[in-house]
């Protein structure tokens, strides 16, 4: 049997008989393997199967994510998964309308569907992020969500780089750029909000005239640094893209302390810290070899 034919017979074990024929699969998450199939009905439905046992315990916690900001983003049309199977093993549920602006190729080359660097993205984008970054600390704790304080997050940080400094080589001049960053009381946030934590454009949905309809994969989503969710942003389409999504965020409501936008900078910055914690978690050989190398590109 293949993996697909595996797939599809987990899911009929918990319910939705669906078929092989046109099934597809998206290798790009990397804690999920997602596989597309349809039901009888012509329904598509979304599989995700865990990758590590890890990732299957932060299942609950995905559901109470989810709960708490489905109804704040139907507000603006936007969907998000309702889980109709929960287990360890699987996760199903109906797609959402839209398709994703990234996907991965075969041979694991980005696929764009859609221009991130698009004023209309960034308009769209800064309003998405002010309606889900309007959730309250208060409405996050309420519902079991994880919050962090500005000063928790500043401290996961310190953590992070010192857990990360200790098991890889890190250059010197990254090391002394982090160090300057910790200290620096400019960039960091003041209040934290509900983030998602991994938005772009593989986990953002659109329809054909470019409107966001869905937010996908919600796994890392916690109250947290605002920035956290405009960094990916900063990365795919720089600068000027950047000033367009906070000032559409500004006017849809959204809070711009002095400091985001080089926090947003910062956080782009240190994505070889969080790579290098994935890769740590995984244990893979290749993984930590990546970690490695993008921690001492000159080694």
């Amino acid at each position: 049997m293949s993996m697909i034919d595996d797939v599809i017979a987990l899911a009929a074990a918990h319910g939705p008989r669906l078929s092989a024929q046109s099934a597809t699969v998206n290798e790009a998450g990397l804690d999920y393997r997602v596989v597309m199939a349809s039901d009888a009905t012509g329904q598509r439905w979304v599989l995700r199967i865990p990758r590590r046992v890890d990732v299957s315990e932060g299942m609950a916690a995905e559901t109470r994510v989810l709960d708490l900001v489905a109804p704040v983003l139907a507000e603006d049309g936007v969907a998000v998964p309702d889980w109709q199977i929960r287990s360890p093993e699987l996760i199903a549920y109906p797609a959402l309308p839209g398709a994703p602006g990234l996907t991965l190729t075969d041979t694991g080359e980005p696929d764009w569907h859609m221009d991130p660097a698009s004023p209309d993205y960034a308009e769209r984008l800064g309003r998405l992020l002010a309606r889900l970054h309007s959730i309250t600390p208060e409405q996050a704790e309420a519902a079991g969500v994880e919050v962090r304080t500005p000063a928790q997050v500043r401290q996961a940080w310190q953590d992070d780089i010192a857990r990360v400094s200790e098991a890889f080589t890190v250059l010197p001049a990254l090391t002394e750029a982090w160090q300057a960053w910790l200290e620096d009381d400019t960039c960091w946030p003041e209040q934290t909000v509900m983030t998602h934590g991994e938005i772009y454009p593989a986990h953002v949905l659109f329809d054909e005239e470019g409107t966001i309809t869905g937010v996908l994969d919600w796994t890392t989503a916690r109250v947290d640094d605002p920035a956290r969710d405009l960094s990916a942003q900063y990365g795919a389409a720089g600068e000027e893209m950047l000033q367009a999504t906070l000032t559409a965020y500004e006017q849809a409501g959204g809070r711009v302390h002095p400091g985001l936008a080089a926090q947003t900078k910062h956080l782009w910055d240190a994505s070889p810290i969080g790579y290098a914690l994935y890769a740590l978690t995984t244990g893979a050989d290749t993984d930590l070899a990546t970690a490695a190398a993008m921690l001492d590109p000159e080694a």
